[in-house]
């Protein structure tokens, strides 16, 4: 709750306070609280899904009952617990701990030991406990399993970490990898859907439908669809397994409870008793369980158990009834505990459904945020890791039925030991999980993609970084939808989403950031006192009978499962009630409760009622609330039934009951390393407040605005030479490379380490004698890059280096195994690869105002000022008509303002006004310095001297050097590798292959007539090639070469044609070599081409 307070103590506008303190990048004693809470809502799912979350999930987890030779076997999982990222026991080192930078450098997992307490019984005779490792399981960083946890500035930077280390991703195989937060339905809430495609679901069916996302504690979601018929009857449909099973309502309901039927007809028609089709509907659906012969609950649970027990693998001596009771359990509204709830709920739901049908309420819409909620990294990884708990269950069985086959078996704890140990161990399959994305899984876990869940968190430049966690995400399946309404940008979504941070193209819409003060809720509430205090408040329970009749009153949901009624009338005050309990922390109502009353407006609205979410995974955000002046946190739903104002003007007495606190954005672009960063003269607010001074991604360039010779077309851009010598963008980048020798042997050999053997030592003296490159050498193309020996035959083995671009050797760390046996076999080196800008580079201002450089212009011949001032960068006055980038111009003058006064300027969008406009204010503040109102001044030619008529706009702009540089894209070829099949030249840059000249380029050769050009680029210089062909039968393949007879003396071999039989019909012809493989492939279908020679 304390996080709404931050949000009143934000910078009020930026300054440049970092450049002159002298503690500044000395560690704080605490981190950051404002970068710690971006990766907030990863952590602290993560965090109860390795704790309190896995207790119940494996608790949850029915217990495997099967019969074994006679005797009945059962097997439960009684606890599980993960342990912190250690060393294997029995190993010798100072530090038992293992932390993330260690992974990182060795290239493996950071990862804890999963232990589970197995509890065994035969005959249901309890056997006792056994604990039973199930293998490594990934560990989220700076989680409370991390050994990060809690650590200081200064012991992070220890333990090789940046002091700002915000953790909230997982390092699989070396690499950070991010689970990416998914957009789901909204839990246990019944959403009215009205989809044509439902027709097709067989005869009777309708488009109207009622969906709902089931989900419990831990997370186990099943998804239940109530469909309506044309013959007035309901159809319930459920996912289970992939698998759909659909059931008539009626025998739900008969077997959920042990009411009579005129007692489930009353509870189905309250608030419809004047509706007499909808009593006749519900007769018929009543009628349906007679013709089967069902009267009583218990032989409606024989019926479906009988019907059912195929498909749900329990013992054969379950009776069916129990069977039933098992289908109940686990499909029918998981997330209710008793039977009575799910019965009430789901009357709740055949009532909306017709209301529906009878066009009585609107539909809802499903890609509206207001119904939707967040699946975060913690819930995903404790459903999968739940699932596949359950297969080892399932493959501890397998293993005893193998080893029964073998050997004769007798059950003591020793023998099940060694089955528990032959289960399949959950690290590989975890590790896959991560680091691919791709979800196998039997019950698919209730979503609609199973690839794409994870992503690397690349770090090219901070925001970026950090854009990661803020990410939402629609779903996979979304991307192949033709339709664009998923994509839209809907109103709802207004203070949760951000309406600008979107990639264009194909995610378009489907990738969303939250917004700064948006949080997700992660904990799970203990809520058991909220339906007394409700009905404390003046709601009846479900059993009770309101004071009005029921189409008066609302039906009060609480996360999913029905409380009662209220009162038309006594609705508002109760909301009220809600809400100041909520804002004052009274009556142990948690902070993230939503309360939602969708009103009754006698039009055909939404479907009314109270509904009250206490559940995780829901977006909530900070508003005022005016009555109480404290803030109060508000879900995605409920804001829309809220009178929220954003301004003080805006706020109307006895309407308007909450305001926003503020309205706020923040974007920018990405980098490698540079060598001389500058903090920006003009910057948001926000970026003090997350200290983006720790990453500067640029430098303060003088840029005049001005069309000076012909280098600068088409956002080229022209930059003064003297300040490249001075080192204007100058920059590295950082390779490593790991060497690890044991993949360059068979397997099973154990006898290569690095080294210079005594034969080469005199040719690789400037490698060190560990056969590795000193720290700081520089490393040209053909240079001996490290060496290595056999240790059997004392042979040594050289590489070279590769690379044309001149690298010079960073650091070098020597890796060993995970066990931490292993000798000199494994190493990373770092390589520094220096990149000054170069012609062809990329630049940007922050603004998208990309270019490249075009020309390094001397110092004498560039335009200058009248006090003698030489621009930085010359930029075209043609970037700016077209794109309106109006903020550069702004920022141009801002950026002068500030340099001349020594200030640093707020950029915080919509900051001005029409009253209050941007140029008067920055204008002012120039002609105090002296200079022109409008940012413009006289400058004077740098070939001639003479004066420019113009006035020329010359300003300060913050400029960024991008990662798309000319050395990592020029490619060039002579001649070189063919492809094997069809011996054309190959393409791609890494293998220095061409560049494919084709189907368009030959058109323009051909429109020029240079058929000789045309000819040595398709012919000669591809795949030239000469070919003997047999003119009387026209075929390529016959013609071989005849085997020399044993008695000749000459030496020379000649062709003939095994169809002819006949030497003096071959002629030599020029062909393209990819034409003979085809009439080879033609050939092996049995087509004959027939050449005509003459």
């Amino acid at each position: 709750m304390e996080s709404a307070c931050k949000w009143r103590s934000l910078p009020g506008a930026p300054s440049l306070k970092h450049l002159t303190a002298p503690d500044y990048g000395v560690p704080r004693e605490q981190q950051l609280r404002a970068l710690q809470d971006l990766a907030r809502a990863h952590l602290e799912s993560f965090d109860f899904a390795v704790g309190n979350g896995l207790l119940r999930a494996v608790q949850a987890i029915p217990p495997l009952e099967f019969a074994f030779k006679n005797d009945r076997l059962t097997l439960a999982i009684t606890g599980a617990v993960i342990s912190p990222p250690m060393v294997p026991k029995g190993t010798i080192c100072k530090e038992l701990k293992i932390y993330p930078a260690e992974c990182r450098g060795r290239r493996c997992t950071y990862r804890g030991k999963l232990t589970a307490d197995i509890s065994w019984s035969v005959n249901g005779i309890s056997k006792g406990v056994i604990k039973q490792s199930l293998g490594h399981v990934p560990i989220m960083v700076k989680s409370q399993l991390c050994n990060l946890h809690g650590l200081s500035p200064k012991a992070l930077i220890e333990h090789h970490e940046e002091e700002e280390e915000m953790g909230g991703y997982f390092i699989i195989n070396g690499i950070e990898k991010v689970i990416r937060m998914i957009i789901m339905p909204r839990r246990n809430f019944p959403i009215a859907m009205i989809k044509p495609k439902w027709k097709s679901r067989g005869s009777g069916y309708t488009k109207y439908g009622i969906s709902i996302r089931c989900v419990r504690e831990e997370h186990t979601a099943i998804n239940m669809t109530l469909h309506y018929l044309e013959s007035g009857t309901v159809m319930v449909n459920v996912i289970y397994q992939k698998e759909l099973f659909f059931l008539p309502l009626g025998f739900l309901l008969k077997g959920l409870v042990g009411f009579s039927d005129y007692q489930i007809f009353q509870e189905l028609i309250k608030g419809k008793e004047d509706d007499t089709f909808y009593k006749n509907c519900v007769a018929q659906i009543l009628r349906v369980l007679t013709e089967e012969g069902c009267m009583t609950q218990k032989q409606v649970l024989i019926f479906l158990g009988q019907r059912f027990r195929v498909k749900l693998n329990l013992p054969e001596w379950c009776p069916s009834e129990q069977v039933g009771e098992f289908l109940f359990e686990h499909c029918i509204c998981i997330h209710l505990k008793s039977k009575v709830e799910k019965f009430y709920f789901l009357c709740l739901m055949t009532r909306k459904l017709f209301t529906l049908a009878k066009e009585g309420c609107m539909e809802e819409n499903p890609d509206s945020l207001m119904n939707q909620e967040v699946l975060t990294s913690g819930q995903l990884y404790l459903m999968f890791l739940k699932e596949k708990i359950e297969v080892w269950l399932q493959s501890i069985k397998i293993a005893l039925e193998k080893k029964a086959q073998k050997s004769n078996l007798s059950f003591n704890s020793e023998s099940m030991l060694k089955i528990l140990g032959r289960g399949t161990d959950l690290t590989r399959i975890l590790e896959y999980f991560l680091a691919t994305g791709n979800l196998r899984s039997k019950s698919g876990l209730g979503m609609l993609q199973n690839s794409g869940l994870s992503i690397i968190a690349d770090k090219l430049n901070f925001v970026r970084y950090l854009s990661h966690f803020r990410c939402v995400h629609r779903g996979a399946a979304f991307l192949k939808m033709r339709t664009t309404t998923v994509r839209k940008l809907l109103p709802e979504s207004w203070g949760f989403l951000c309406p600008v941070h979107t990639p264009d193209g194909e995610p378009c819409g489907l990738m969303n950031h939250m917004t700064a003060p948006c949080e997700i809720v992660t904990h799970c509430l203990y809520t058991t006192s909220l339906p007394s205090l409700l009905c404390s408040l003046g709601v009846t329970p479900t059993d009770g009978v309101p004071s009005q009749p029921y189409s008066e009153c609302y039906p009060v949901v609480l996360d999913g499962s029905l409380v009662g009624w209220i009162e038309k009338d006594l609705a508002p005050g109760l909301v009220e009630t809600l809400r100041h309990c909520k804002a004052m922390q009274e009556k142990k109502i948690p902070v993230w409760t939503e309360v939602v009353l969708i009103p009754m407006t006698g039009k055909p609205s939404l479907y009314s009622g109270l509904f009250i979410f206490t559940t995780p995974s829901r977006m909530m955000r900070p508003v005022r609330n005016l009555a109480l002046g404290k803030e109060e946190w508000i879900g995605t739903m409920e804001q829309v039934f809220m009178n929220i104002a954003v301004s003080e003007n805006e706020i109307e007495l006895g309407l308007t009951t909450h305001q926003e606190l503020f309205p706020h954005s923040m974007s920018d672009d990405k980098l490698y390393r540079l060598q001389t960063p500058q903090s920006p003269l003009v910057r948001p607010a926000m970026y003090d407040h997350y200290d983006m001074d720790s990453y500067p991604i640029g430098t303060n360039a003088i840029v005049a605005v001005i069309s000076y010779s012909g280098y600068d077309m088409e956002d080229a851009m022209i930059l003064n030479k003297s300040s490249w010598e001075r080192g204007f963008g100058h920059g590295s980048i950082y390779k490593t490379e790991r060497i690890d020798l044991t993949q360059k042997i068979k397997q099973g050999e154990d006898n290569l380490v690095f080294g210079i053997g005594p034969d080469r030592a005199a040719t690789l003296q400037t490698l060190d004698a560990d056969g590795l490159p000193p720290i700081g050498t520089k490393l040209q193309y053909g240079d001996p890059y490290y060496s290595y020996l056999n240790l059997n035959t004392g042979e040594s083995f050289v590489t070279y280096h590769k690379n044309k671009e001149v690298c010079v050797v960073d650091n070098i760390k020597v890796c060993s195994n995970d066990t931490g046996t292993g000798q000199f076999k494994c190493v990373c080196i770092t390589l520094r690869v220096p990149r000054n800008p170069t012609i062809g580079d990329k630049f940007a201002s922050r603004h998208g105002q990309k270019g490249i450089l075009s020309r390094l212009w001397p110092a004498e011949d560039m335009p200058f000022t009248e006090s003698g001032m030489v621009p930085d960068i010359l930029f075209n006055p043609h970037g700016f008509p077209s794109r309106m980038t109006i903020g550069m111009l702004i920022e141009s003058m801002a950026g002068k303002s500030a340099a001349l006064h020594g200030l640093c300027h707020d950029a915080t969008p919509f900051t001005f006004s029409e009253e209050n406009s941007a140029v008067e204010y920055f204008g002012k503040m120039l002609k105090a310095g002296g200079y022109n109102y409008y940012g413009t001044e006289r400058m004077y030619s740098g070939v001639s001297g003479v004066e420019l008529e113009a006035d020329i706009f010359i300003g300060v702009v913050y400029y960024q050097r991008l990662r798309h540089m000319v050395s990592d894209k020029f490619q060039v070829r002579t001649t070189g590798a063919r492809d094997k099949v069809t011996n054309q030249p190959i393409g791609g840059r890494n293998v220095q292959g061409g560049i494919r000249f084709g189907e368009m380029e030959r058109d323009a050769l051909l429109a020029h007539g240079t058929s000789f050009l045309l000819h040595d680029r398709l012919f000669n210089c591809s795949d030239r090639s000469v070919a003997h062909v047999c003119v009387q039968c026209g075929s390529l393949l016959s013609p071989l070469l005849k085997p020399l007879p044993a008695w000749t003396t000459t030496r020379i071999r000649q062709h003939i044609c095994t169809l002819c039989n006949r030497n003096d019909t071959i002629e030599t012809v020029a062909v393209p070599y990819v034409f003979r493989c085809f009439v080879a492939e033609l050939a092996a279908i049995n087509v004959k081409v027939k050449l005509d020679v003459n």
